[in-house]
């Protein structure tokens, strides 16, 4: 199986999950139900809950044991895009190449949507922590929460830096939080779960902090010289805003030489683990060369 075929596979197996969790009746919340629908089961890359299973798949084969983590965490990350889309922080009208979550339906309903998202991934995790109360199980939920905590951090930074400048420092500390911390999360958590050394842990974490800065770096220079249709959202919306991006303080060169710098480093980090990181290895290359 190529580097492709595996990535749709682990999105395949994603869904298939995340279906059995949809919330479909005609109650009275059936508008909000329909909203969380329409966000969480939009498609996407289904990036970090396939670094949890191809984390744990270095160390050990049945992934069961990550399902809980898989799903909350895809849950948190749509949870974050209805938020960043609504009109108070980026303001977005597009997402996936369809009408963002408050535009279908309406900016009460969506912010309520992200929040059941939120809650949704605690009720599955905490329903997951009856049935199995082990000690990786705990670390993993801590590695969630302290991720979801310095994501609306990175947020928050986001929004302060409008029409400011950052120093490099400050920017790469928003983008650490804002993006990196649930990629760095789900790493860890694949790895916590399967009972990993010390070694082990500090080698994937370092990978998974330079995946999460290359995502941004590569999102910073698609909103810039993106092509619209294939992102699925207007380009150059960050510029307009005047968001602080890598675009804006480096230069859209300096930019890519950066991105490759830490796509090259976090392959590296790997090296110990030879042809079985091959597609932890590819998905790092995958994260530079995306166009969407």
């Amino acid at each position: 199986m190529n580097f492709k075929e595996e990535l749709k596979n682990y999105a395949i197996i994603v869904d298939k999950e995340l279906e059995k969790y949809v919330r479909k009746n005609d109650c009275l919340e059936k508008k909000l139900n329909q909203s969380v629908e329409y966000s969480l089961m939009a498609g996407g890359k289904r990036l970090r809950p396939t670094l949890i299973l191809a984390t744990y798949k270095l160390f050990k084969n049945d992934t069961k044991v990550c399902m809980p983590y898989a799903v909350a965490i895809e849950m948190i990350h749509n949870f974050s895009l209805i938020h960043d889309d609504l009109p108070g922080i980026d303001n977005d009208d597009f997402r996936h190449g369809k009408p963002t979550n408050h535009k279908i339906f309406n900016e009460a309903t969506a912010i309520l949507a992200g929040d059941s998202l939120l809650n949704n991934a605690y009720l599955i995790i905490s329903e997951n922590l009856k049935n199995n109360l082990t000690k990786e199980n705990i670390d993993s939920f801590y590695e969630l929460s302290y991720a979801v905590d310095r994501m609306l951090i990175g947020e928050y930074v986001d929004t302060e830096y409008e029409g400011k400048q950052a120093l490099i420092d400050e920017l790469e500390y928003m983008h650490k939080n804002k993006t990196g911390a649930l990629i760095r999360s789900a790493v860890r958590i694949g790895a916590i779960l399967a009972n990993v050394n010390e070694e082990d842990l500090i080698n994937l974490t370092n990978y998974a902090e330079k995946i999460g800065l290359a995502f941004q770096i590569k999102d910073d220079i698609l909103s810039e010289i993106g092509d619209e249709k294939v992102l699925g959202k207007p380009v150059g919306n960050d510029r307009k805003r005047k968001k602080c991006t890598y675009v804006s303080k480096y230069g859209l060169e300096k930019a890519e030489q950066e991105l490759e710098k830490n796509i090259k480093e976090a392959i590296n980090c790997l090296e110990p683990y030879g042809e079985k990181a091959e597609f932890l290895k590819d998905l790092a290359i995958y994260i530079g060369e995306r166009n969407k």
